[in-house]
């Protein structure tokens, strides 16, 4: 691989899981001209300008909230799996100075759902309607799981409002998966606003967010009885597989 730089596209993210991660894989692998940073954008417009007459410097990005979804349009080409999810997490620069949109999120998540998955858990709700909550519809319907999103607006019927969300809807619902950043570092003290008191040891939350370890989502669920499941093996998951796509 004759391109040595990458980096994280996103707002307000400093605490990056991705560059450590990948500080971290370059200096086990030896591979000391290599090199990640974090670009934090105000807005997605200023994108272009990190890559304008450099594109031959850069091997590769990954994409976070909130520019997954805004970031596609800068690219030249996005595989079939990311285009039908609507959302970008990974991109790599060809040689050709070709941009090309990738969803690593799908295998992350799927990796890291599979194992700790139930017979009792045949349906979901997906709290957020994000970036990420769409590479989450895409493997639940992979795993044949129903679902339903949950958000502050009631859009549609695929859509409930947590203040609609009962003591019915949850007791149906055993797998909860929360793609929002309601409670990420250092607003550790939120959470999305579901009636935790009808969770049960039946439950399964799994939240996307990993620092903190344990988010208040899970910690009410932990209090009843529920598996709980943080982001970081889904992210371990995930930026393997955007190695991978960067090497070939």
């Amino acid at each position: 691989m004759n391109k040595t730089k990458f980096g994280l596209i996103g707002r307000d993210i400093a605490y990056s899981f991705s560059r450590k991660y990948f500080q971290e894989k370059f200096k086990k692998l030896k591979l000391n001209s290599f090199s990640y940073k974090n670009y934090d954008l105000p807005e997605i417009e200023e994108f272009p300008f990190i890559t304008y007459h450099r594109e031959e410097e850069f091997a590769g990005f990954n994409v976070t909230i909130p520019y997954k979804e805004a970031i596609i349009k800068y690219l030249h080409r996005v595989d079939k799996v990311a285009e039908e999810i609507g959302a970008v997490n990974t991109i790599k620069v060809t040689d050709d100075h070709l941009l090309i949109g990738y969803n690593t999120d799908v295998y992350g998540f799927e990796s890291s759902l599979k194992p700790i998955l139930k017979p009792q858990h045949k349906q979901a709700l997906i709290l957020g309607t994000g970036g990420a909550s769409k590479a989450v519809a895409y493997v639940l319907k992979l795993l044949n799981i129903e679902f339903k999103f949950v958000s502050r607006n009631n859009l549609n019927n695929e859509i409930i409002s947590y203040e609609n969300l009962t003591e019915e809807i949850i007791k149906s619902h055993l797998l909860i998966i929360n793609t929002t950043p309601l409670g990420t570092f250092p607003n550790v003290d939120e959470k999305p606003n579901i009636p935790y008191q009808f969770l049960s040891d039946k439950h399964l939350l799994y939240d996307l967010i990993y620092n903190p370890e344990e988010t208040s989502f899970l910690i009410e669920g932990k209090k009843k009885g529920a598996k709980i499941k943080n982001g970081y093996e889904m992210l371990v998951q995930q930026a393997e597989k955007s190695w991978e796509i960067w090497s070939k």
